[in-house]
């Protein structure tokens, strides 16, 4: 079953290779989405894909890369849209 995951990562997560982390931890798990800086210091990912996929990218987003300090991750599920790749925008 494909589901989608809209996610804000609150923390130190800009400046720190988050997104990086983030397009190569759904490449590895075959998700779609994509993932931004937004201008109050968090970061927001849409990871869509199988249950597997789907988890195995919010895993990263609750640690991030090793410069990051991950306070708080808000997520919910939202509406597939049959997105394709992984986008760093």
């Amino acid at each position: 079953m494909t589901r989608r995951f809209h996610a804000v990562v609150h923390g130190r997560v800009q400046g720190v290779g988050f997104r990086a982390t983030a397009a190569a931890a759904a490449e590895r798990a075959g998700a779609a989405g994509h993932v931004r800086n937004l201008p109050d210091g968090t970061v927001e990912a849409e990871v869509e894909g199988d249950d597997d996929a789907v988890r195995a990218v919010l895993e990263v987003l609750r640690t991030g890369p090793s410069a990051a300090r991950v306070t708080r991750v808000d997520s919910s599920e939202v509406p597939v849209r049959g997105e394709r790749g992984f986008t760093v925008r």
